[in-house]
């Protein structure tokens, strides 16, 4: 390719309001689909599996009958043995470094005695229920499957639910199947789109109701998940994927092109970014972001995810690149740069920080450990990627004795008097009585 789609463009150049321009993503895409969404979730509402059916029917061009739509343990079980070993071995590997990164995130119960008498802590109990959802279509991602079941499991979750798309025949994924008996999901259903997310936020006769749903997808999934989180707990609109590069003039610009190349081949509508402080890496890495293109099985892909929401940003100083990052608040955030500790604790906003040459957000995606199941479109200013801690919930527990409530008792009181609410105040001073 003679020349590269990666526009290049100086922060100081452009005028205050083209910054707001340079933070957006696809996310502003779901807007324009909430109406024909927001008809599917009534559609699936109101008649349940006969509107699962009629949409399966509709957008994958597969005639499914109810009984079809849960997939078998014989099919999930078939899928697995007829694997290849390569493959067990790689999704069982992956699937137990999860674990342990998880496991390693499992809250303690605590009480604490604060003052004589008044102790308050914490419990700690899991969801009863949680659906996953698994995208398919363009690409099969069994890695979404481990990295969104097996958080839950650790949790302890009593039932997990899988919905993902079937193919044009019919058939869901075998490695998709495998992650899933690997990942020890309880049910696997062949429904993908915005059709799944309503039938797991108001359950069917066959798909049971969940009260949580967890999982990326793409914006008719994305819609789905906001029409229904008013009736129903959800993760957070997990869009196409992202990364924002953070680098200064010592990174290497062909590994920062190949993560952006590897970024984009996610999704027509993922966002490659890099931001950077020195202009002569950013015209390297647009040469060499070109030449990659040209060389990718998926060309097309990559091509039109570029020219949508690709782009070098050039700031003035390495600061400024790294407040840049900040406003855009990445899904994945890589540090190529001289002193990555020192720019780590700039870091106000990113799903997940890679750090270093080689901490390629590949490898988090399917090795590391954490979820790769993150805040998207700068959701990361106010939320964190799916962990344990998504599946649990932490009542507290408060206990006094006689004596703890005589020393709460004057301050319960006059609290009560001035919200008017003499019960209260009853309720404390006749215990004492």
């Amino acid at each position: 390719m003679e020349t590269s789609p990666l526009e290049i463009v100086r922060l100081w150049k452009r005028p205050d309001r083209y910054y707001l321009r340079l933070l957006r993503r696809s996310e502003g895409e779901v807007t324009g689909v909430l109406p024909k969404v927001r008809k599917i979730v009534s559609h699936v509402r109101e008649k349940g599996d006969l509107a699962l059916l009629d949409y399966t029917k509709k957008f994958d061009g597969i005639d499914l009958t109810r009984d079809q739509l849960c997939v078998s343990k014989s099919e999930l079980e078939g899928a697995y043995g007829e694997l290849e070993s390569e493959s067990i071995k790689a999704l069982e590997k992956a699937a137990e470094t999860i674990k342990r990164y998880h496991r390693r995130q499992l809250p303690e119960e605590w009480m604490e005695e604060f003052e004589s008498g008044v102790y308050a802590g914490e419990i700690v109990r899991p969801l009863d229920s949680v659906g996953i959802y698994a995208p398919g279509g363009i690409a099969r991602y069994p890695s979404s499957v481990l990295m969104s079941v097996i958080p839950a499991r650790v949790a302890g979750v009593r039932r997990i639910v899988v919905c993902t798309p079937p193919d044009s025949e019919g058939r869901i994924d075998d490695t998709v199947m495998a992650a899933a008996v690997i990942a020890e999901a309880d049910e696997v259903y062949r429904v993908g789109g915005a059709q799944a997310i309503a039938a797991m936020a108001y359950g069917t006769r066959t798909i049971p109701k969940m009260d949580k749903i967890v999982g990326p997808g793409g914006i008719y999934v994305q819609a789905a998940k906001k029409v229904v989180s008013s009736n129903t707990n959800i993760d957070f609109v997990a869009g196409p994927s992202e990364v924002l590069v953070l680098a200064d003039s010592f990174a290497n610009p062909r590994l920062i092109a190949l993560d952006l190349v590897a970024q984009a081949e996610h999704d027509p509508s993922s966002a490659a970014v890099l931001a950077t402080s020195s202009k002569k890496l950013a015209e390297k890495v647009q040469k060499e972001v070109a030449s990659l293109i040209d060389e990718t099985p998926r060309r097309r892909i990559v091509l039109e995810s570029i020219q949508k929401y690709g782009r070098i940003v050039v700031a003035r100083s390495l600061k400024r690149a790294t407040e840049f990052a900040n406003d855009y608040a990445p899904e994945h955030l890589e540090l190529m740069v001289k002193r990555p500790k020192k720019i780590l604790d700039q870091i106000k906003n990113a799903g997940a920080v890679f750090i270093g040459p080689y901490s390629p957000i590949a490898a988090g995606d399917f090795a590391v450990g954490p979820s790769h199941v993150l805040p998207t479109g700068g959701a990361s200013r106010w939320s964190s990627g799916l962990s344990v801690m998504s599946f649990l919930r932490t009542p507290s527990v408060q206990k006094a004795t006689k004596d703890g409530l005589k020393r709460l008792s004057e301050v319960v009181e006059k609290l009560a008097e001035l919200e008017g609410l003499p019960a209260h105040a009853r309720s404390v001073r006749e215990r004492l009585d």
